[in-house]
């Protein structure tokens, strides 16, 4: 099952999936244990990557990105609820020439990937690109066991979604400069 038009909705507003696959069951009740929802919730957590858009594989993480604009309160927040979790990290970065912090830690069987910058969430690259490739997906069904099978062999998720579109350059600009043609985002 791909979670489509409001998609996030159960994992943004802690409401019991009626459907989803098997992964999605079981992340929203991790999601839920941990309660990252609530504590982080003035951050806006939002869930993105491959699982809510049933293209995960063994190993998938759980991406969780946070609109932030006090990185210092964010990282204390993070290091007093997180932690203490087995491979629990926190790294401030700049990426794309925009202050980041990225914290990764493992908690009931999923790997936790929390990113977090001073832009809404709607506006992050990780949410973007989450849209563009669900409605990639609704729109050519054919193609989910094909990018499936790119994950498998260890290609990350945009540059398999280049290859099988066959974009050139930058896979993760491509894929914007093709979800705005296509009307998905501005």
């Amino acid at each position: 099952m791909s979670l489509v038009r409001g998609e996030y909705y159960f994992f943004q507003h802690n409401k019991l999936p009626q459907s989803g696959n098997e992964v999605q069951r079981r992340a929203y009740q991790v999601i839920k244990e941990l309660n990252i929802l609530n504590d982080l919730s003035r951050y806006t957590p939002t869930l993105c990557g491959t699982i809510p858009i049933s293209i995960d594989v063994k190993g998938s993480d759980l991406d969780i990105i946070l609109e932030v604009y006090d990185l210092k309160v964010l990282k204390d927040e993070v290091y007093s609820l997180y932690g203490n979790l087995d491979g629990f990290v926190l790294r401030e970065l700049v990426v794309r020439s925009v202050p980041t912090i990225v914290s990764n830690f493992h908690f009931r069987g999923f790997e936790f990937e929390l990113f977090a910058q001073p832009s809404p969430v709607q506006q992050q690259n990780a949410y973007r690109h989450m849209i563009i490739e669900n409605h990639l997906l609704l729109k050519n069904p054919h193609i989910r066991s094909k990018i499936i099978s790119l994950k498998e062999k260890g290609i990350k998720t945009e540059p398999a979604f280049a290859q099988v579109f066959e974009l050139t350059g930058d896979p993760y600009d491509e894929l914007l400069i093709l979800g705005r043609e296509i009307g998905r985002i501005n």
